[in-house]
C-alpha cells in the first residue's frame, strides 16, 4: 500500500532516516511516554511538508524535509500510495515527518495545505469534543490520519506557517517533486 523512500541528503545518516512496511501501520512512538518537557528545552526544527495526487481519489504520493536550523542538517522523504487523496497525502506528510523526530521538539512546520493547517489549528479540538463528528454531525474524513497526528502534536510544540503552493518556496517546491516522482515511481509516469 504505501511505499516510503527515504533519501539522505548531506549531513544525515541513512540509519537516521526511519522507514516503514509497506502496508502496516507504525509501532507506536516511544516519545509518547517521554514528557514533551518546556519548548525552550526542545531542539528547534523546520519541518516542509506537501502531498501530490493524480486523480481524487487515484495514485498519490507524500514527501516532507526536515531541517534542523542550528546544525543545517536535512533529511528527505518521501511515500506514495494506490488509493488515496490529495488531503490524506498531505496528512501523511505531516504525520512521518513528525513521527521521524526522535524527540520532543519545537517544530515550524511549512505547509500549502489549508486542510491540515485549519485541521490541526481550529477543527481537530472540536472533533474530538464531537467524538470526531464535524459540525454538520458527520464522521470526519480521514479521522485515523486526525488521530495519529493528534498524538504526534501532544509530543511536540508545533508552530503553524501556511505557504502558497506553486510560488517560489525551494523546500516546497522540491517536497512537490518527491511526492510526485514517489508517486510516478509508484505507477508510471
Amino acid at each position: 500500500m504505501t511505499t516510503p523512500n527515504t533519501t539522505p541528503t548531506p549531513g544525515s545518516t541513512p540509519d537516521s532516516i526511519p522507514g516503514s512496511t509497506p502496508g502496516s501501520t507504525p509501532a507506536p512512538n516511544p516519545l509518547a511516554k517521554t514528557p514533551p518537557g518546556p519548548a525552550s528545552e526542545r531542539p528547534t526544527v523546520e519541518l516542509h511538508t506537501d502531498g501530490a495526487c493524480s486523480g481524487n481519489p487515484g495514485p498519490g504520493g507524500w514527501a516532507y524535509i526536515l531541517i534542523h536550523p542550528s546544525t543545517s542538517r536535512r533529511r528527505e522523504a518521501s511515500g506514495a500510495e494506490h488509493d488515496t487523496t490529495n488531503n490524506k497525502m498531505e496528512l501523511r506528510a505531516v504525520i512521518e515527518g513528525l513521527s521521524s523526530l526522535s524527540r520532543p521538539s519545537t517544530v515550524d512546520l511549512y505547509s500549502d495545505s489549508k486542510y491540515v493547517l485549519d485541521g490541526l489549528r481550529e477543527w481537530m479540538p472540536n472533533w474530538k469534543a464531537r467524538n470526531w463528528r464535524t459540525a454538520g454531525k458527520k464522521p470526519v474524513k480521514n479521522r485515523e490520519l486526525w488521530e495519529r497526528l493528534d498524538a504526534l502534536k501532544s509530543i511536540h510544540h508545533i508552530r503553524f506557517h501556511w505557504i502558497k503552493g506553486h510560488a517560489d518556496h525551494p523546500e516546497n517546491q522540491r517536497c512537490d517533486q518527491l511526492a510526485v516522482a514517489a508517486r510516478e515511481q509508484l505507477v508510471g509516469p
